[in-house]
C-alpha cells in the first residue's frame, strides 16, 4: 500500500531451526573435535564427514525437487541475530549454482554447505571474535537459512541487476542530510560485493540527486567487476571457500548482457562531468543515474519506506540488505526483495567535544567526521601503520602484521587505538588493508587516515562496519585536507615505542589517554590526561 509502483518481496526462505544443529553435534559425537581440533581445515573436513539427521536429508529432497534455482545458505546464529551482540560476517554463506543434472549431487552440495556454515563457528576468525567479546563458544547454537538467490540468467551466470545495503543512521552526513535520514550503498551484481566493503556505490535514499563526491573521485571509486553465480560450475569443491559457487566478471560483461543500461553513466573526462546513460563512449560509472535522478524505479523512496518501517518494528536503528530486479511483470512493475535485517546497536548517551576548551598541546587526535558515542579512559596504546612505509601493493603483509600484534594485544588483555591509511576491512587490497574484524578485534578505535598521494574513501555498509558499529568501537576519519582535521604526529612519535614490525610502531603512553565521541555531532577528540 505504501509503495503501489514497485512489488516489495522477499525470495523464497526456508529455516533449519537450531534443534538439528544440536543433533548433528550429539549424533555425530562432535564435542570433544570442537574443543580439541584447533586446525580449521580439519575440523571442516571432520564436519564433512558427519550426517545430517535422516529427517532433514528427507525434507532436503522435498525441498530441492521444488526449488531448482540457485540457492544461498545463509547462517543464522542465536548471537549473529541478536539484539545486544550482533555478529556480522563472522560465520560463512555458500551460493550453490544447485543446477548439477544429477539430483543425488545436488542435495549432497546443499548439505555440504549446511555442514561448512556449522563448522564456521568454529573458525579462528569466530573463536576469536568470541574472545574479544568475552562469549564462549561453546554457548553458540547454528540455525540455516536457505534462501533462493535473487537473479535472472545471462550467459552462464546468474545475477540480480542492483545489490546492497541501507542503513537508517548515517554516520557520514554532507551538505544537508540530516543523520537518521540514512544510508545506502548498492552494486551490481550480488550483494557479496557490498558485504565485504569493495568498491560501490553511496548514496542518501533522502537525496539521490545529491552528488556526494566530485567526477573525478566518482570515477576513481567506480565498480569495475560484479560477482555472479557460475552456472557452468556444475560440480563445486566447497571446502574452496564462500567464493566456490561464484564468478567475479568485468562490468563490460553487464553491458554485453544489456543489464547496465540504466544503472550506469559515462564519464567525460575532457570536461570533467558524468552523462546519464550508455549512448556515448566512454569509461563506464556505476551511479544508478536513470533509478536514483530520473526514477525509472521508485528505489530511494522504496529504501527510506522499508528503513522507516523496519525501524519502527525493531524499536532500534537498522541495516537491510537488499536485491532489485529490473525485470518488470505484468503490471509494470519492476521487484524489491529484502534479504536480512539487523538491529545496529548504539549508544544513546550524549558527549560533548567542545575543542575550544581542550589546551592545543594535548590533542593527540581530532576528527569531524566520525561514529561512535561515549567516552574511553583506560587505553594507553596506539598500533599505528608507519606513514612513510605505506605501499597499497602490500596491504596483505600490513593485515598479517596487524593480526599478530592484534593477538599479542589479546593475551595482554589490552585495548587500542588503531590508525591507517586508507580503508580498513575492504577486500580491494589497493584502497586499505583487507583485514576482517577478528585481526583487530581488540581495537576499541580505528582511525582511518589519508595521506598525500593516497585519498581516503570512508568505509560504510560492509560487515565488517556492522561489527563496528554493533560493538560501539569508535571510528575516525581523517582527511589531510580538511581544515578542521589533524593528528599531532609529534606528540605519539614522542612515546615509548613498544615494538617496532616492519609497516606498523606500536607505542605507550604513561598515563591513559581520554577519547571523547560526540554521536551526534559526530566529533571526536583524543587528548593527553595531565
Amino acid at each position: 500500500e505504501l509503495l503501489p509502483l514497485i512489488n516489495v518481496r522477499t525470495p523464497p526462505t526456508s529455516i533449519i531451526g537450531t534443534d538439528e544443529f544440536d543433533l548433528f553435534i550429539e549424533s555425530n559425537k562432535l564435542e570433544e573435535t570442537i574443543f580439541n581440533e584447533t586446525d580449521y581445515t580439519v575440523l571442516r573436513k571432520v564436519f564433512l564427514q558427519a550426517e545430517l539427521s535422516y529427517t532433514l536429508k528427507k525434507r532436503l529432497k522435498i525441498y530441492l525437487e521444488l526449488f531448482t534455482k540457485p540457492l544461498a545458505i545463509r547462517s543464522s546464529s542465536l548471537f549473529e541475530d541478536s539484539i545486544n551482540q550482533p555478529f556480522s560476517g563472522i560465520f560463512e554463506t555458500y551460493i550453490l549454482p544447485n543446477n548439477n543434472p544429477d539430483f543425488d549431487i545436488r542435495l549432497q552440495q546443499t548439505m555440504d554447505a549446511i555442514k561448512l556454515v556449522y563448522a564456521s563457528i568454529y573458525s579462528n576468525n569466530s573463536r576469536n571474535y568470541f574472545k574479544a567479546i568475552d562469549h564462549k563458544v561453546e554457548e553458540e547454537k547454528m540455525a540455516i537459512i536457505l534462501q533462493e538467490v535473487v537473479g535472472n540468467q545471462f550467459d552462464g551466470c546468474y545475477y540480480p541487476h542492483i545489490s546492497g545495503t541501507a542503513q537508517s543512521h548515517n554516520f557520514y552526513p554532507v551538505a544537508h542530510m540530516k543523520p537518521d535520514e540514512g544510508f545506502a550503498v548498492a552494486a551490481v551484481g550480488l550483494g557479496q560485493y557490498v558485504v565485504e566493503g569493495e568498491k560501490a556505490f553511496r548514496f542518501s535514499p533522502s537525496y539521490p540527486d545529491l552528488e556526494i563526491v566530485s567526477s573525478q573521485d566518482l570515477f576513481k571509486s567506480s565498480q569495475v567487476h560484479f560477482y555472479a553465480v557460475d552456472l557452468k560450475k556444475e560440480n563445486l569443491n566447497l571446502l574452496d571457500g564462500e567464493d566456490a559457487g561464484l564468478i567475479k566478471l568485468d562490468i563490460s560483461e553487464e553491458e554485453k548482457h544489456n543489464t547496465l543500461k540504466h544503472l550506469a553513466s559515462v564519464y567525460d573526462p575532457i570536461n570533467d562531468r558524468i552523462n546519464p546513460g550508455l549512448d556515448t563512449n566512454g569509461p563506464r560509472i556505476v551511479n544508478f543515474a536513470n533509478i536514483l535522478k530520473f526514477e525509472y524505479i521508485p528505489f530511494a523512496k522504496t529504501i527510506n519506506i522499508i528503513l522507516d518501517v523496519v525501524k519502527e518494528a525493531l524499536g532500534s536503528p537498522v541495516e537491510i540488505e537488499f536485491a532489485v530486479d529490473l525485470t518488470k511483470d505484468k503490471s509494470g512493475l519492476a521487484s524489491f526483495y529484502l534479504l536480512q535485517i539487523k538491529p545496529l546497536v548504539g549508544n544513546d548517551e550524549d558527549y560533548i567535544v567542545d575543542i575550544e576548551n581542550i589546551s592545543k598541546d594535548k590533542i593527540i587526535l581530532y576528527s569531524e567526521r566520525t561514529m561512535g558515542n561515549g567516552k574511553i579512559q583506560n587505553i594507553t596504546d596506539i598500533i599505528y601503520v608507519i606513514p612513510e612505509k605505506f605501499d597499497n601493493t602490500q596491504t596483505f603483509e600490513m593485515a598479517t602484521e596487524i593480526e599478530k600484534l592484534n593477538s599479542k594485544m589479546q593475551n595482554e588483555g589490552k585495548q587500542y587505538i588503531l590508525i591507517g591509511p586508507g580503508r580498513w576491512g575492504t577486500r580491494d587490497k589497493f584502497i586499505g588493508i583487507p583485514v576482517v574484524w577478528p585481526q583487530i578485534s581488540n581495537a576499541k578505535v580505528i582511525v582511518e587516515i589519508s595521506l598525500e598521494d593516497f585519498p581516503l574513501d570512508a568505509s560504510l555498509g560492509s560487515h565488517f562496519f556492522h561489527n563496528v558499529t554493533s560493538m560501539n568501537v569508535g571510528y575516525f576519519s581523517v582527511n589531510h585536507r580538511f581544515i578542521k582535521d589533524f593528528i599531532t604526529w609529534d606528540i605519539i612519535n614522542n612515546q615509548k615505542i613498544i615494538e617496532e614490525t616492519k609497516y606498523f610502531k606500536h607505542i605507550r603512553f604513561n598515563k591513559p589517554v581520554t577519547i571523547t565521541m560526540d554521536g551526534r555531532k559526530r566529533i571526536s577528540a583524543i587528548t593527553l590526561n595531565n
